[in-house]
């Protein structure tokens, strides 16, 4: 039978570039049917009714790039630059079972919800390597929340110290066995897995999907590169990599291939619009153009670039130059949130340290572009939600206009880009079905959730200890590496967007 819902007198937002006006939603089987003026439709019969007074109706928010696992890593992370980060990663998401991976995509999934967001990019960790099983776990947490995902397992065949050499000979000597005897995963198993995962994927892939993610290029070897590119194409799987972002990664990849980390993807054929890039800071003109010609998708991620020191990306010159730009808030142990209106209201801010040109400044409409069309196309989705449109998918956000950042209120788009913070969100439907009521997600036990995730944290942190320890150890060298490399840097000593 055709499911159909009828959202009446909201003030509705389409998309980033309409204005909010008093209309009704017809929804039929998860899509838009109609839009209309108020009462257009008050004598259909048979249709579900949902009382949007007082409410502005936006597009589902879609974070273009996370990490769940962050989520379960919250609080872990201590005041170091990227380099720091991923030398302390083991000791951070090891020891993980399959329920480590499925509460912590849950607890994701249940965050995101609560702050409008419908959709996000999940680059997954599992160690020693992905596994079918991890993937559905994954999966099927998401499914069950209700939120629509992309899984995309994080692979690479060289570990920190094989892609840094020099990082690894600038080690005391004591250190230096353990860490030069670590292996990272078997490139032909990681691609064996995605493969038998893309082969015979159980779930509804209009709501979770596969992807795959060779991490960061300086940590594959060309030929792993390639194996993702080729598996990215027979199948259709969105493709997502850390590009460029600290610059360390620049600098060494310059020094390694002789041109940028851009020119060396372009060379290996992995530039399509199915890729996406997350961070992409140290990048410059001519990457920009190569990138913008292939269609990729920049995801800006304000948020843990601050976080991690990692420099402000150059998000206006993306754009002048036509490439399009999505936003993220990477993972929460690096962002210490998933709250994409904060994401999208620290991009606007960073924009004006530009300088005094008002025209280069990011524009309200441009953070909200970012925060739904542009990242949506990120995970493959770009014609199916990311507006409210007829034929459109039906997820949506209703935000209580009663609340303070909106009294009183002039301009919808402009007062929610600058001044909301989640917390006006009262509902949100994913496809037309309602999975957050009155601020609460509905298929989810949130106080359950809490303790499960309290007690997965204190057991993993002490199966972690010696881990945390050596990274400890590590944390002054590789700081003075890292902070080595950017004074010998080819680049402009760029913290600031131009």
């Amino acid at each position: 039978m055709t499911d159909r819902l009828l959202i009446v007198n909201g003030l509705v937002l389409p998309d980033a570039g309409q204005a909010a006006r008093p209309a009704d939603l017809l929804v039929e089987d998860g899509r838009v049917l109609a839009i209309g003026t108020p009462g257009q439709f008050a004598s259909l019969e048979s249709v579900r009714r949902l009382d949007a007074t007082d409410r502005l109706v936006i597009p589902g928010l879609v974070n273009g790039h996370t990490h769940a696992h962050g989520t379960l890593g919250r609080g872990a992370v201590a005041d170091v630059a990227l380099e720091g980060f991923l030398a302390a990663s083991p000791a951070i998401n090891g020891q993980r079972n399959l329920d480590d991976l499925a509460l912590s995509a849950t607890l994701t999934a249940v965050e995101l919800l609560k702050k409008g967001c419908t959709a996000l990019f999940d680059m997954s960790a599992e160690s020693p390597l992905p596994s079918l099983a991890g993937l559905h776990a994954l999966a099927g947490a998401y499914a069950a929340t209700g939120i629509r995902a992309v899984v995309a397992p994080m692979m690479a065949d060289r570990t920190l110290y094989q892609a840094y050499p020099a990082l690894l000979a600038s080690l005391p000597e004591t250190l230096r066995p353990t860490l030069a005897g670590l292996r990272a995963a078997d490139p032909a198993a990681c691609l064996a897995v995605v493969r038998q995962a893309a082969r015979d994927w159980p779930f509804d892939a209009a709501q979770v999907r596969l992807g795959l993610a060779p991490t960061i290029p300086l940590h594959c070897s060309d030929a792993f590169l390639q194996g993702c590119a080729a598996l990215s194409a027979e199948f259709g799987l969105p493709l997502q990599t850390h590009l460029a972002e600290s610059q360390a990664q620049a600098v060494a990849g310059q020094a390694r291939h002789g041109h940028s980390l851009v020119a060396q993807l372009a060379a290996l054929g992995l530039l399509s619009p199915r890729l996406s890039v997350a961070h992409a800071i140290w990048i410059d003109d001519a990457d920009i153009e190569t990138l913008a010609r292939a269609g990729v998708t920049a995801v800006h991620n304000p948020l843990s670039n601050l976080r991690l020191g990692s420099g402000v990306a150059p998000v206006r010159r993306m754009l002048e130059r036509g490439l399009r730009v999505g936003l993220g808030s990477d993972g929460a142990n690096t962002s210490d949130t998933q709250n994409l209106f904060e994401a999208a209201r620290l991009a606007v801010g960073l924009s004006r340290l530009i300088g005094a040109d008002e025209q280069r400044w990011l524009s309200a409409a441009e953070a909200l572009r970012m925060a739904t069309e542009s990242s949506a196309v990120a995970l493959g989705w770009g014609d199916q939600i990311g507006r409210i449109a007829v034929g459109w998918r039906a997820d949506l956000v209703l935000l209580d206009l009663s609340r303070p950042e909106y009294v009183p209120l002039r301009d919808p788009l402009r007062q929610l880009v600058h001044g909301e913070s989640g917390t006006a969100v009262d509902r949100v439907l994913v496809g037309g079905r309602l999975v957050v009521d009155g601020g609460r997600v509905l298929k989810v036990d949130e106080a359950g959730l809490r303790r499960q995730a309290q007690a997965a944290a204190d057991r993993l942190d002490a199966l972690n200890a010696e881990g945390r320890h050596l990274a400890s150890a590590l944390r002054p060298w590789v700081s003075a590496f890292c902070c080595g490399m950017g004074q010998r840097a080819f680049l402009p000593a760029r913290r600031l967007p131009a």
